[in-house]
């Protein structure tokens, strides 16, 4: 693995896991690249933590994560299936300590 990229792992509706490569030196949010791998994320509000529709289970890696801004939460908060390790991926950052990250899209599956 190249030192700019690190793994990020989605998992499937049907339960078995992607691997996907993300680059952490061209500033993108988590949302930002699922949506460029092709990932149903509506994204309506284009990443200003407006909408929800972007949200993410974290399975594995929540430790690694940004503290939770008081705007993420309240947008979580008007989720009526809000999960304890629910974010919203337009707020997550990709950094190297997101390397091994594991998460699904919120309600999927």
């Amino acid at each position: 693995m190249e030192e700019n990229n690190i793994t990020v792992h989605v998992q499937n509706p049907d339960g078995t896991l992607t691997s996907l490569e993300a680059p952490v030196d061209m500033g993108l949010s988590l949302m930002e690249y699922l949506k460029a791998c092709e990932y149903d994320i509506l994204a309506t509000c284009g990443g200003m933590a407006l909408c929800a529709t972007c949200c993410v289970d974290v399975l594995e890696g929540e430790e690694k994560l940004k503290e939770m801004t008081d705007d993420e939460y309240a947008m979580l908060d008007t989720l009526p299936d809000l999960l304890p390790n629910s974010r919203l991926a337009c707020q997550l950052q990709l950094s190297h300590d997101m390397d091994g990250l594991v998460v699904k899209l919120h309600g999927a599956g």
